[in-house]
């Protein structure tokens, strides 16, 4: 019989921190589950350690080829209806599952939810700032500054995951800004506003901090998510946000005496005119026949639903 959910737990040199990961997974009150770990070329020993655990636990291995691919990977040897992502550093609260399989059974026109969060930095619990605070509903707009839905948060439909092209593996960063962005211009996402994941920061191989200016990554799914074909007020917004985030990488290119990649930055603008850029009355979702696949980085669109309590 298949497992109403996948849970998908990417890796690269994280024990101890991915042992307890798993253990929050295995410790989980909902037991209609698969648990699949993708280690991503790891030196650690990690793949034999957490080979002695659990029976439930399924674990691949791949060449060193980033979290984008791993995550992929999850997925294609994922049999559940449901997908459930975890980062290695993070944990699940025990009724984690629980709540949102029950969430997404009685809201079968859901596609996608996410949780609220407990912070942690370098083991002290920190209050995220105001900016950080998750939406409900129509997120799209919020998002384009920055990354509001948290992979180990979230839960969607297989059907919704295939339909959006998966994760971009052509970024080392940002791929789930990327990919949440792709998904809110069609759907809307449900907020679950219950603290369910514990999010570990202020390690030295957290991604965040070990990859610097990540507004790159940024530009480059707002250039994707323009290219695409939103129109109206969306699309306004998003050449506001790659505006904004082009000034402040060029700007930083010229202080470092980096004239010619400053020039690169700018140019990105040039591909969105001003007068071209078909803003009307009508705020017209995803032109159809646009969608990128991961192996064509360029144009997919993502995630939506509604909350138990917070609707819209």
């Amino acid at each position: 019989m298949l497992p109403q959910v996948s849970v998908i737990i990417p890796t690269y040199n994280r024990w101890p921190l991915i042992e307890e990961a798993v253990a929050s997974v295995l410790a989980q009150s909902f037991s209609d589950f698969e648990l699949i770990v993708v280690d991503d070329g790891s030196t650690d020993g990690s793949v034999r350690q957490l080979a002695k655990n659990d029976p439930r636990l399924r674990m691949y291995s791949q060449s060193r080829r980033g979290v984008s691919a791993a995550r992929n990977l999850g997925v294609r040897a994922a049999r559940g209806r449901y997908l459930a992502f975890l980062d290695s550093d993070d944990l699940w609260l025990t009724q984690k599952l629980a709540v949102q399989t029950e969430f997404m059974e009685r809201h079968p026109e859901c596609c996608i939810c996410q949780t609220d969060e407990i912070w942690l930095r370098n083991g002290v619990r920190v209050n995220p700032r105001l900016i950080h605070q998750k939406p409900a509903g129509d997120i799209l707009l919020r998002s384009l500054e920055l990354c509001l839905v948290s992979p180990s948060s979230v839960m969607m439909t297989r059907e919704l995951f295939d339909a959006t092209g998966g994760f971009d593996e052509a970024l080392p960063v940002c791929e789930d800004y990327d990919l949440w962005l792709r998904i809110a211009v069609d759907h809307q996402v449900a907020l679950i506003a219950e603290p369910l994941v514990v999010k570990r920061g202020g390690h030295a191989d957290q991604l965040s901090r070990a990859m610097w200016g990540m507004d790159r990554y940024r530009v480059a799914s707002l250039r994707k998510l323009l290219r695409s074909g939103i129109r109206g007020e969306r699309r306004a917004a998003a050449v506001a946000t790659l505006r904004r985030k082009v000034s402040i990488l060029a700007q930083g290119a010229r202080k470092r005496g980096k004239v010619q990649e400053a020039r690169e930055y700018e140019a990105h603008l040039r591909e969105f005119d001003p007068e071209d850029l078909n803003v009307g009355s009508s705020d017209s979702r995803l032109c159809q026949g646009e969608r990128l696949s991961r192996s064509n980085p360029g144009a997919l669109a993502e995630l939506g639903a509604v909350g138990p309590s917070r609707v819209g």
